[in-house]
């Protein structure tokens, strides 16, 4: 081989050289944008780093929507709640009131009852010896009786001499009276009663103006 194919060799083993020297540094250049530039998920997929904070956004979304979720959850569980508790406080109320005025029926056909054994002692003269033992009885009779339905709930309004009282009392008349201030309960004609605290009747009364 000549001197001249000798220099054309080496020459083209330089180009060669030469080139691919080129080409390493442009790999290795690219190679370090590309670490600055990107990011690598669970998958091994190479992520830009404009896709990365997509993908934050959209889990710090999802997110808030669970928190949501679980507060709206949390709401409708306490709203259950608070109506179950008024059903049953309701419930409670309406048996305490069955209880209460299950009488209350019973207890409006005792008072004539009640009404007549008052009437006969009001009418009987009770120093009459030929009357007394009789007199006694009914007297024994009412007091039994008052005692028992007392024991039930069942109590008396006998508003003689009080400030009349619209839910209470029935006026049955109304008249002047220089003895009494206006408004005043004068005369019982019939006494009232009330069943656990509601009116089973009415007391009926003058009143005087």
């Amino acid at each position: 081989m000549s001197n001249e194919e000798n220099k054309i060799q080496e020459e083209e083993l330089q180009q060669e050289t030469t080139v691919e020297n080129v080409e390493a540094e442009a790999v290795g250049t690219d190679a370090d944008v590309d670490w600055n530039e990107t990011v690598i998920n669970e998958d091994g997929e190479v992520l830009e780093e404009e896709s990365q904070e997509t993908k934050i956004a959209q889990l710090e979304a999802a997110l808030h929507a669970s928190q949501e979720q679980l507060k709206e959850q949390k709401d409708a569980v306490l709203r259950a709640k608070a109506d179950v508790e008024n059903m049953r406080r309701r419930s409670e109320q309406e048996v305490d009131k069955a209880r209460k005025y299950a009488l209350s029926r019973f207890a409006e056909e005792l008072l004539p009852v009640i009404d007549n054994l008052e009437r006969t002692m009001q009418a009987a003269d009770a120093e009459n010896e030929a009357v007394k033992p009789l007199f006694e009885g009914v007297e024994l009779t009412h007091k039994t009786f008052v005692d028992t339905i007392e024991k039930f709930g069942l109590t008396p309004i006998n508003p003689e001499g009080e400030a009349f009282n619209p839910e209470l009392h029935q006026a049955m008349s109304i008249q002047e009276s220089p003895d009494h201030e206006p408004n005043m309960v004068m005369f019982v004609m019939q006494k009232g009663y009330l069943l656990n605290g509601r009116v089973v009747r009415p007391a009926m009364v003058m009143v005087s103006k």
